[in-house]
Order: C-alpha cells, then structure tokens, then sequence
C-alpha cells in the first residue's frame, strides 16, 4: 500500500518542504509516503468567478491524471469530515487492510475543484480553519506519522 499526497503546487518555500521531509523521512515503510505535485494554473491578479472556475477545473485534470487507477482517493477540505487523531489512525488501518493505495488530494490557493470533491472516497477536514494549501501538507504529513504511531504504540502520541 503506498499513501499519497497530490498536491497542487510546486517550487514550495523551503520551510514547506523541510516542514513535509521530515515526517515523511519517519514513516514505516509499509506506510511510506510519495509526494506528487501539480502543477498549478497560472491565475490573474484580479480573477473573476468564472476565471477561478477554469483554474480549478483545469488543475483538477492535472489531480486527476497523477491519481494511480484503482486508489482511494481523500479530498482535504475545510468542509470535510472532522476527525481526531485516533479515529484518523483507525481509518489508516482500515485502508492498510484493504491494501489499496490512498491518495490525498490538496487543492491550490482556491480550494479543490467540485468534480473532485464528490468523486473522492472521502472528503476530509484537518480544521475548520481556512489553512494555506502549502502548510497543509506539513500538517497531513505529521498527522499521517502520528497514526502510524499510534498504530504501532510508539510514544509519539502523547494524549
């Protein structure tokens, strides 16, 4: 099984991609990560509504292109499902016994695309909060270590 983080995105500040590497450095191998960036549109400085529509239509593409075929994919977004850490370590075991991949799909600066959302196997929320897509990637990446952790009772996690 591998896990996936398609983000959309690239060339991040280096703190980012410190940030992301040193999680992911610490995941077991049977959970390893693979991180995949897309490409984002170029945008205007003042975009309509519609513009921003094409954007997101047309990185969704590039999503869905990278996505391996037969993956689970999980839609981050604020409207998401909420979840704690605990329950994220049990879905991780619940995919890690269906053995398919998993892929995690982060938007770009406007948020996923709809068709992606409603075809993804979840739609997830790591906060209510509006995050920066970059930071994003820092936080799904520790909390991916934190139930891998949590799955394998090392003292990460600390309650």
């Amino acid at each position: 099984m591998k896990l996936i983080v398609c983000a959309v995105g690239h060339r991040m500040p280096a703190w980012v991609a410190a940030g992301y590497q040193e999680y992911a450095s610490r995941m077991p191998r049977e959970t390893a990560l693979e991180l995949v960036e897309v490409r984002p549109e170029p945008r205007p400085a003042k975009p309509s509504p519609a513009t921003i529509t094409k954007i997101m239509a047309a990185e969704a593409q590039r999503v869905a292109a990278c996505l391996p075929a037969d993956c689970r994919s999980v839609a981050l977004d604020q409207g998401g499902r909420p979840v704690t850490s605990e329950q994220f370590a049990g879905l991780l075991q619940e995919w890690m016994c269906e053995g398919r991949d998993v892929a995690f799909v982060i938007g770009g600066a406007d948020g996923l695309d709809a068709r992606l959302k409603r075809s993804a196997s979840l739609m997830l929320s790591l906060s209510p909060m509006t995050l920066p897509h970059q930071l994003v990637r820092v936080l799904l990446a520790e909390q991916l270590y934190r139930a891998s952790s949590l799955l394998r009772n090392h003292p990460y996690h600390r309650a």
